[in-house]
């Protein structure tokens, strides 16, 4: 064999081999032929149903899938310390699992009333042999969330991964509708508790450490009956923007990710107006709401060191609708 068909045969091996490392994360997944987007989950509309708030997802109907049983692995997050909040249900359920599965050690903190859900995802987790804590408390509460990122360095040995995911939504047909003490939680769940709880974090993050906060579609394009809601989702994405140009200096990655239409419990808690639940996603272009497993691996590509350029974006998930 001359020297140049082994040099080749080397540099075919070294493709095929890459294409496979790149590829990992989708076969982790267990996506190894296409799956149609449209019919990937129910398009069944969703019966009407109410909880308290703030709801339980194990009480829905379906439950919403947060990749209990499909999200797999690949060490994306080896060694990790993440804080989650808003973790025990839907979105910030799902990264949770997708974050522990990837390697990292995570931290959850939810409201007290959702001790049913939290404990649903740490009996998941720690029989998988993985970390976890749980930290409950009401966001509302500044001295609580000021000491959170603390208390989760602590019991994790460092903290790397913050996501700001917990909200508050409550739907009203007219400005009228909505109370100061709506308006109040509603600001200080969404808006205050995410400046209280980056603020305390970024003196425990070093170079390499992301931020991801959860916005929302209503961030750009507010619907009628979300009016504190959006006004929220936008502060967080000025918030997001801003915050990255300011913390790049110290090599900390801020990013966003904006949903749609996603099925937790924040629609069945007064996040959608009486009677209308049935319609819930059914606009989107694919036809359905989406579940919160879909939006897990949005929270791995924006935690992982190899997406190290990227900061001070948004990444979208709603269906189609080509609002972000």
């Amino acid at each position: 064999m001359t020297d140049d068909a082994t040099r080749r045969d080397v540099f075919r091996g070294a493709a095929a081999a890459g294409l496979v490392a790149a590829a990992a994360p989708a076969f982790a997944q267990g996506q190894t032929v296409p799956v149609d987007p449209q019919t990937k989950y129910t398009r069944t509309p969703f019966p009407e149903q109410r909880q308290k708030w703030p709801g339980l997802q194990r009480n829905m109907t379906p439950v919403p899938d947060c990749g209990e049983t499909s999200y797999r692995g690949s060490g994306r997050l080896q060694g990790r310390k993440a804080l989650l909040t808003g973790a025990d249900s839907g979105i910030g359920r799902a990264a949770a699992i997708a974050f522990a599965r990837e390697g990292a050690d995570v931290a959850i903190n939810y409201h007290p009333d959702e001790e049913p859900d939290a404990q649903d995802v740490a009996k998941l987790l720690r029989a998988e042999g993985r970390k976890l804590v749980l930290l409950p408390g009401d966001l509302t509460d500044e001295r609580f969330t000021t000491a959170l990122p603390g208390r989760a360095a602590r019991q994790l040995g460092g903290l790397d991964i913050l996501v700001s995911n917990a909200a508050y939504q409550q739907s009203k047909a007219s400005i009228a509708e909505i109370t100061p003490e709506q308006f109040d939680r509603t600001m200080k769940t969404n808006v205050y508790a995410m400046f209280w709880l980056t603020k305390a974090a970024l003196p425990l993050m070093k170079p390499g450490s992301a931020i991801i906060n959860t916005g929302s579609v209503n961030s750009v394009d507010p619907g009628e009956e979300l009016l504190d809601y959006a006004t929220t989702k936008a502060a967080i994405l000025v918030f997001t923007k801003g915050l990255a140009k300011q913390v790049a200096k110290q090599g900390i990655r801020v990013n966003m990710v904006a949903p749609g239409p996603i099925w937790t419990p924040l629609q069945v808690v007064g996040g959608q107006l009486p009677g209308t639940l049935g319609k819930f996603g059914q606009d989107m272009p694919l036809g359905r709401a989406g579940q919160p497993a879909e939006l897990a691996g949005l929270y791995v590509t924006l935690a992982e060191a190899g997406n190290s350029y990227t900061t001070g974006s948004t990444l979208g998930a709603n269906g189609g609708a080509g609002t972000l």
